[in-house]
């Protein structure tokens, strides 16, 4: 217990000061965001990574002494990884994130359905291709006549709608605002009637992805992909229906909030295409793309994680589709030699037909974690912490978990049948190391998730 309240005061030390550097790094500068709606570009052949201002790397996979002992590492999990909680199709690795040593593995090749565990994929092509400081821009812009307005969508899900309280981290951009803006600008021109038409081209159908169940939609797991929605789709927030047209929704409530301002809008509200060349009216924008990749990891959101793999599609020269996504993905993962062991149909993890295996996802966090990258550490600071944080919130506080608790971070992953989880920890000496845990074939959950737990704490242990 001593150890563990050492380790758990060092970690919380380390993630204020990550936090910190993290801030100073967005006052200071840091990337330079264009502002403007993203644009089809010919992908970059060789990615350089992104310099932060401080040369020391948030978790250092020197600090430590040696790795565990692989046969101390078998000895201890090979037992529980046996549970009949994971039911018959287990996979698992543990890899020392500093030189990559495969230090313990389990049919580690096997590739198997990652559910959520897929974001980590996300995470890492988002920040590789968009670049941690970009950010998504929603904009108004002149129409084909002097009283007619677009509202254009910029792919974000996180805009707050006119119901929103939201005034958590990252703090999202606002359609009120965008009215308020718009408004005050169309009457400095001296136009107080408009027709409003609204943009949504960034991303084309289908709105649902391949592997995705019929029910996720209905009962709110996720909205319909679109380009232009607010509070992530949902007809009001902290409730789970969401629009059938999160496009259209958000038009709608735009233009009613624009009559709030003092502007008369007609009544019909349609679909248009905006000229590249059209004049901007206003505007609003996303928090950074690392924030919104740490918002997706820490809270599993399906929706931003969709939003990111469909911009990732659109930065890479493709079109704003789940196929595209996917393709780009994997482009970048290849660019960066982690590809092998990955295969996704979306970006949030609800396909039933992805299949990634153990090894790619901890050699993933490894890359993360690497101070050779400083553009991808987000992906663990995002990582929520065992029994304090996101996801993990409610975990580790019971028999053979307790000990991981703030001493493991990882993502988690959850459909029917499925558990798996993926992430990074502290050894009993200090050595980084990185694991995947994931089984498909459960036959209850809970009792999977207290065994997943428990090897994750068994390696924070060892």
């Amino acid at each position: 217990m001593v150890r563990g309240r050492w380790v758990l005061l060092v970690t919380l030390v380390l993630l204020q000061a990550f936090t910190i550097s993290a801030a100073l790094y967005v006052w200071s500068g840091g990337l330079t965001a264009s502002g403007e709606r993203p644009q089809a570009a010919a992908p970059s052949p060789s990615r350089a990574p992104i310099p932060l201002l401080t040369s020391a790397p948030v978790l250092s996979t020197e600090a430590g002494g040696a790795p565990p002992e692989k046969k101390t590492l078998a000895a201890r999990l090979s037992g529980p990884l046996s549970a009949a909680a994971l039911g018959g199709n287990v996979g698992a690795v543990v890899i020392d994130a500093a030189s990559g040593a495969t230090l313990f593995s389990s049919r580690s090749t096997t590739g198997l359905t990652p559910a959520s565990t897929t974001k980590v994929v996300t995470a890492v092509a988002a920040l590789t291709s968009l670049g941690p400081d970009a950010r998504l821009s929603t904009r108004v812009v002149q129409g084909a006549a002097a009283d007619a307005i677009i509202l254009v969508g910029g792919g974000d899900p996180t805009l707050a709608g006119p119901k929103s309280a939201d005034r958590g981290y990252p703090r999202p951009a606002s359609l009120v605002t965008l009215a308020s803006r718009t408004a005050k600008a169309l009457k400095a021109a001296g136009v107080t009637k408009v027709t409003l038409a609204y943009d949504d081209s960034l991303f084309s159908a289908p709105h649902t992805a391949q592997g995705w169940k019929p029910n996720y939609v209905p009962e709110g797991t996720v909205a319909p992909v679109t380009a232009l929605m607010h509070d992530v789709g949902r007809v009001a927030p902290r409730v789970r229906e969401r629009w059938p047209q999160p496009s259209r929704a958000t038009a709608v409530a735009f233009a009613s909030l624009l009559r709030r301002q003092g502007v008369t809008v007609a009544p019909s509200v349609r679909t248009a295409h905006a000229a590249g060349s059209a004049k901007e009216i206003a505007r609003v924008e996303s928090p950074p793309i690392y924030q919104l990749v740490e918002r997706m990891l820490t809270y599993s959101d399906n929706d931003l994680a969709e939003a990111l793999a469909h911009q990732v599609a659109v930065k890479e020269g493709l079109r704003g589709t789940f196929a595209d996504g996917a393709r780009a993905t994997t482009r970048i993962l290849r660019e960066l030699g982690v590809d092998k062991g990955v295969r996704v149909f979306d970006g949030s993890g609800l396909s039933t037909g992805n299949r990634i295996t153990p090894q790619a996802l901890a050699r993933l966090l490894a890359l993360a974690a690497s101070p050779e990258h400083p553009e991808l550490h987000t992906v663990i600071s995002g990582l929520p912490v065992a029994h304090f944080t996101g996801t993990l919130d409610d975990r580790y506080d019971g028999k053979g978990s307790a000990d991981g608790a703030g001493l493991v971070r990882a993502k988690t992953g959850t459909l029917n049948g499925v558990n798996t989880l993926a992430g990074i920890a502290r050894t009993a000496n200090g050595h980084l190391v990185t694991f995947a845990f994931m089984a498909d074939r459960v036959p209850a959950p809970d009792p999977a998730v207290a065994a997943l737990d428990r090897l994750a704490a068994i390696v924070s242990a060892s």
